[in-house]
């Protein structure tokens, strides 16, 4: 396992998102992770049931916000070496990875997912002013 110290640079799994971070504290079995840009948009959905579109809870989940800090469990979280690119730009390119491959998918979950991003998108254009590609 590898032994990460406060200020460390990472990137790391949360739930179905993965992001660049800093590491801001330790605790038993996870580190505490400061936000600094988006790798890859979490799923929407029910984490439990994937790909499931009856399930008593849809979620719609946003990204990890610019900063936010939140416990990573310590086998999610890896070195990362390099520039860290602006939040903003990372979170549009994010989004729009996910929103390709569910309009590809074209699955009943692809299509409730793509309702539920629309409400993702209306947050992030509110919260952080972004214009998204049509």
């Amino acid at each position: 396992m590898q032994n990460f110290q406060i200020g460390d640079k990472v990137t790391a799994f949360y739930k179905t998102g993965k992001y660049i971070g800093e590491i801001t504290g330790e605790r038993p079995g996870a580190y505490v992770v400061k936000v600094l840009a988006v790798l890859k948009h979490p799923r929407q959905g029910d984490l439990h049931n994937p790909a499931e579109v009856d399930v008593p809870l849809f979620h719609e989940r946003k990204a990890l916000a610019f900063r936010e800090q939140s416990n990573m469990p310590e086998k999610m979280v890896k070195p990362y070496d390099g520039d860290i690119p602006a939040y903003n730009e990372t979170l549009l390119t994010a989004f729009d990875d996910l929103k390709k491959q569910l309009e590809a998918d074209g699955s009943p979950h692809a299509v409730k997912s793509m309702e539920a991003l629309r409400g993702v998108q209306r947050e992030y254009e509110l919260m952080y002013g972004l214009t998204f590609k049509d």
